[in-house]
């Protein structure tokens, strides 16, 4: 004899069929089955977890488990979805970054192997005043990192939680990342992805790709929106010094490069942390890795 279940079927797959987004967390299963389930005539011992079997068994629904050391998420995923809008599910308001960002935008011939998803912090004002003693300890130390990652298939996923920015920069559009499989996705913009792979170049692939990022983005990068979000970002330290080095030796114009030197050089910086032997730069004052 057919179960309830077997005879709603086709009423439960045109309905999942039919969901704007395919991507759905626990509660949105869990919600379906009690709104639904009067008209689909489930019988009330029918749980979520026996409702997930069946449509794991007689549908196209996946279930997937990200177990992040901080908070372990777990996603239902309706047919073929593209990684990257299953990723972007996992944070409210969260977005792409670093090198993924650089990925999405073209800036790297790189596939990287670390998918790069930011959320945001809660605002907290910044505290502390900058000196010279106080950079130079922080750069010679190993640079701080996300341990909230795990790996997923092929890739690993890194979750960065970022300083608020009021997601500055942030823009949603169609890409490609690995595949011919176009996603919808949040990313920082070209402007937003360059400040952020000087600030952390370790996100980025090394401060090498930083500058090829830098190049390939020439033609397309305003510098003029770049110091207009250095100026909003309000970083404690000196960025800009290292922006405008990069800028300056991807050969951006001089009015562009000038645009960095409009802010205070009152430190001595650095290009990246853990540097061991470096070349100085007067003009920036910046410590660089030697022979870079």
């Amino acid at each position: 004899m057919a179960t309830r279940l077997q005879i709603a079927k086709p009423d439960i797959l045109r309905h999942f069929e039919d969901l704007p987004s395919k991507i759905l967390k626990p509660t949105q299963l869990k919600r379906i089955l009690a709104e639904q389930r009067g008209f689909w005539r489930l019988a009330q011992s029918t749980n979520t977890k026996a409702f997930t079997e069946f449509l794991v068994d007689a549908g196209k629904l996946q279930e997937l488990h990200f177990p992040f050391p901080y908070r372990p998420e777990t996603r239902y995923v309706w047919g073929r979805v593209p990684l990257l809008e299953i990723i972007g599910s996992l944070k409210e308001d969260g977005y792409f970054t670093h090198y993924t960002a650089m990925r999405l935008h073209g800036l790297t011939e790189q596939l990287p192997k670390t998918i790069y998803l930011n959320h945001e912090q809660r605002p907290h004002a910044q505290s502390g005043e900058l000196a010279q003693r106080s950079i130079d300890i922080a750069f010679k130390a190993k640079p701080r990192i996300s341990n909230n990652m795990i790996e997923f298939g092929d890739v690993r996923i890194c979750l960065v939680n970022g300083m608020h920015t009021g997601a500055l920069g942030v823009v949603e559009e169609e890409a490609v990342y690995d595949d011919n499989q176009s996603a919808r996705v949040r990313v920082t913009n070209i402007e937003r992805t360059l400040i952020d792979i000087t600030v952390r170049p370790v996100y980025a692939g090394g401060v090498a790709e930083v500058l090829k990022a830098f190049l390939q983005a020439r033609e397309r990068a305003s510098v003029n929106r770049v110091a207009a979000m250095l100026q909003k970002l309000n970083y404690l330290y000196p960025y800009h010094q290292a922006i405008g080095f990069y800028l300056q030796r991807a050969g951006y114009s001089a009015a562009a490069v000038d645009l960095m030197r409009q802010f205070p050089m009152e430190f001595d910086f650095y290009l990246t942390h853990q540097m061991g032997k470096t070349d100085y730069v007067p003009d920036w004052r910046l410590h660089i890795p030697q022979g870079f």
